[in-house]
């Protein structure tokens, strides 16, 4: 009689089980910038391109490995000051992307996001294209980027919608005291399309969030009140957005 043994079949999981799977970090930053042409104000982003395989010279968002001893936040700071030069005084975890078949080698990637105000981005160019390889765009136009970098963009421009309708997230983008105008603006530019003044006046003057103060912003148009947000109101979530008392 003759006997056969059977070996057992192996999970293709398991079979991979040799391969490395690596961890890297990866930013989003939103920040409102003025187009000088068109006078249209539009939430744009950092974008590197990149200079080797896989997908040489393409955009990416800036990111990195994480180092064997370096925490999430540390790596998330690290890679994008190393890239931008930006160093946001607070960076929230957005979320985790991981598909299989994301980049050619197992890698799992962090992604980080802030809003940051234009003058909190360094003055050494990066704004007008001055440092390599570094370039915004405005982020409901971007181009195709490497990797499931669009799909990461478009998460992150999805969940800045939704947040903006409930929390404080907008003034991520304003000085500490702005007008009604200038936060109808950042309002805009989050939803892409234009809000009707007075309902939103109405509506942000009724919520109790703001706070108007005896200053008046002028200029060509009749001076304009500034109001700034009342911290004692306390909201659902922030977002990204490290509150400034």
């Amino acid at each position: 009689m003759t006997q056969t043994t059977l070996s057992p079949r192996v999970p293709a999981a398991e079979s991979a089980s040799h391969e490395v799977t690596r961890v890297a970090v990866s930013t989003v930053i939103f920040t409102l910038r003025r187009d000088p042409v068109s006078d249209r104000a539009a939430i744009v982003l950092p974008l590197v391109r990149r200079t080797r395989d896989p997908h040489e010279g393409l955009w990416a968002l800036p990111g990195g490995w994480l180092g064997a001893s370096e925490s999430l936040d540390a790596a998330a700071s690290r890679t994008l000051a190393e890239t931008t030069g930006i160093a946001p005084s607070y960076l929230e975890q957005l979320y985790a992307f991981g598909a299989v078949d994301r980049s050619p080698s197992r890698v799992v990637s962090i992604v980080y996001w802030a809003l940051v105000r234009p003058d909190e981005i360094p003055d050494h160019g990066l704004m007008d294209g001055g440092v390599e390889n570094v370039t915004w765009f405005e982020a409901a136009q971007l181009p195709l980027l490497a990797f499931d970098h669009n799909e990461i963009v478009d998460y992150a421009l999805w969940r800045l919608r939704n947040k903006v309708g409930y929390s404080r997230i907008a003034h991520g983008l304003l000085a500490d005291e702005f007008t009604l105008a200038e936060l109808r603006e950042v309002y805009e530019s989050i939803l892409g399309r234009r809000l009707d003044p007075a309902n939103f006046r109405r509506q942000v003057e009724g919520s109790g969030n703001l706070i108007p103060t005896d200053r008046f912003r002028t200029g060509s148009h009749r001076p304009a009140r500034l109001y700034r947000y009342n911290q004692d109101v306390e909201l659902a979530d922030s977002g990204p957005l490290v509150v400034r008392h």
